[in-house]
């Protein structure tokens, strides 16, 4: 018999272990991989889990999932296979929840229409009558379920007339519904334009959203962020007065775009709360939120965390999901990663673990799985492939002294959205800020000099549109998603190549098209680029006089 650490793991085939005499049943979840379970140890894991939402609510997911994908017509070719999962199907339903007379049957998995409610006869006949593709009679007991639904999640539109984002990777036709997610969810996602999802997500999500742990790298812009908001709340069963989920990342302006993400899904699960807690903000005021109407998610920086935890304000000893957002700026830094640590302590041991980066070196991945239990591990297969899709990048060779004047000169000539650019010092920020100003660029510039107030006030402006240029420090160089962003330019070349990496990652975000543009002024600047094509596997040339706008300017 296996055991079951959590139960959001029973598809995992490789914890499957079962006496050949135990009665066995094929499941096949919604990304196509086939697990046997025994039932028995279902049965037996059912009675031990009480009545805990968080561990009954995967074990549903996981039924939902199988009743989706078991269809009588697509997924299923052979007709005594057919069979044998409608049998193996309505032995699961009974285990789960009791006998039962009748399994809901999807007519069409791919796009979720209402199901059709039959007892094991009348499916086992519409198996029959199915296999005969002509039979009339089969499409019209099925057809009173293929209506349209109010409105598709695979069809978007965007809010004010927008058009939806282009370009952003999907590897199959299906959308976000066939992941089985709450209507509030698909809904907000369908507000939020977004049409199918990237490959991480594919590859994340469904595993995610069974309280499996998971450890992931993947290029910058590919949408890691929503892996763990949506499973988060998928999974999330808020009680009052109780933090179920604690999110921390190593910057103000993350943790702020991260709770705004939160927010934005969470628009039609209105007895979800959010909050965000930094430093930089007088710590009473978030004392008092926590005192008065304390949150279900926590977003925040480590530091913080910290101090309202120890403090006794902050309570995480219901929290069920724990996530790191670029882990490894986290978990590099050792003063940080004694936070996390004390931080993950303070947790209970039967919780889920996120970790999310764009880069994670060989050396960090065995810290990070010190967190987890068996983690889902996704990596990029080869250093290669984290440069990004749809991005040009070239340099430039000058000196010091030329910067501005070639600055100058770029911006009047590219067309650009809105264009980020990188500078490695807070007093560089602002005097190159203040320089386009004069020269009447919509500048605006962000660094750690300032209040925590100002930088967020700037850091929306920014967002919204308000401004069409940023100045910044690796302040804004991790995670940082502003979708309107088609340039970045490192006016000062970043100090390694993974800085390289999620600098110009802020520019063709989600697998649209982009400009990255690096100012080379000496043997260092030289160094490094060579470090990062190198590692990389990608050729940078410099830039020539003119380039082709469509390159780098979305249709």
């Amino acid at each position: 018999m296996f055991e079951i650490s959590s139960i959001g793991k029973i598809l995992c085939p490789s914890k499957f272990k079962f006496p050949l005499s135990q009665p066995r049943v094929l499941l096949q979840d919604f990304t196509g991989v086939p697990a046997v379970v025994d039932l028995a140890s279902i049965r037996d894991a059912m009675k031990n889990l009480g009545s805990d939402p968080y561990k009954i609510n995967p074990l549903k997911n996981l039924w939902n999932a199988w009743i989706t994908i078991s269809d009588l017509r697509d997924t299923v070719t052979k007709k005594s296979h057919r069979l044998q999962l409608l049998k193996q199907k309505f032995k699961l339903a009974s285990i789960l929840n009791g006998q039962v007379s009748s399994i809901p049957v999807y007519s069409n998995p791919k796009t979720l229409k209402k199901p059709s409610n039959l007892s094991l006869d009348s499916a086992v006949k519409a198996v029959e009558m199915g296999e005969m593709k002509e039979n009339d009679a089969y499409e019209e007991e099925l057809l009173d379920y293929e209506e349209e639904d109010d409105k598709a999640p695979d069809s978007v539109t965007k809010l004010n007339g927008e058009s939806a984002k282009k370009g952003y990777v999907g590897i199959h036709s299906s959308g976000f519904r066939d992941f089985l997610l709450k209507p509030e969810l698909l809904r907000a996602i369908v507000d939020s334009g977004f049409e199918h999802p990237s490959e991480v997500q594919h590859e994340c999500i469904p595993q995610a959203i069974l309280g499996m742990d998971v450890i992931c790298q993947a290029k910058s812009g590919m949408g890691k962020t929503a892996v763990f908001v949506l499973s988060t709340l998928q999974q999330i069963e808020p009680v009052a007065g109780q933090v179920a989920a604690l999110v921390l990342c190593h910057t103000r302006e993350l943790a702020y775009q991260i709770c705004h993400e939160f927010e934005r899904f969470s628009t039609y699960l209105p007895d979800i709360k959010v909050a965000v807690f930094y430093g930089g903000v007088n710590i009473k005021i978030h004392k008092d939120l926590l005192k008065n109407e304390c949150p279900h998610i926590v977003v925040g920086t480590p530091g913080r965390i910290l101090a309202l935890a120890r403090d006794k304000d902050l309570s995480l000893r219901n929290v069920r999901h724990f996530i790191l957002d670029e882990c490894d700026k986290m978990l590099e830094s050792l003063d940080m990663r004694r936070d996390v640590q004390e931080i993950f302590k303070m947790t209970p041991h039967d919780k889920q673990v996120m970790m999310f980066s764009a880069t994670l070196s060989k050396e960090i991945r065995p810290v990070c799985k010190k967190f987890m239990q068996d983690p889902m591990e996704i990596y990029v297969d080869d250093e290669a492939k984290l440069t990004l899709h749809g991005l040009v990048q070239h340099y430039i060779k000058l000196s010091e002294l030329e910067k501005n004047r070639k600055l100058n000169d770029l911006l009047d000539a590219l067309d650009f959205n809105q264009v980020v650019i990188f500078v490695k010092s807070v007093n560089r920020a602002a005097e190159l800020n203040k320089l386009l100003v004069e020269c009447n660029f919509p500048s605006i510039c962000i660094h750690s000099g300032m209040s925590q107030e100002e930088r967020l006030t700037r850091y929306k402006g920014f967002k919204e549109g308000h401004k069409r240029i940023l100045v910044a420090t690796d302040l804004v160089g991790r995670g940082i998603d502003i979708e309107r962003v088609n340039i970045v330019i490192n006016y000062d070349m970043p100090d390694s190549a993974d800085t390289y990496l999620h600098r110009v990652g802020r520019a063709g975000r989600f697998g649209t098209k982009g400009l990255a543009i690096t100012f080379v002024s000496s043997a260092s600047d030289s160094d490094v680029l060579n470090q990062v094509q190198e590692r990389f596997e990608v050729d940078i040339k410099e830039l020539p006089e003119q380039i082709d706008t469509s390159t780098y300017m979305p249709a």
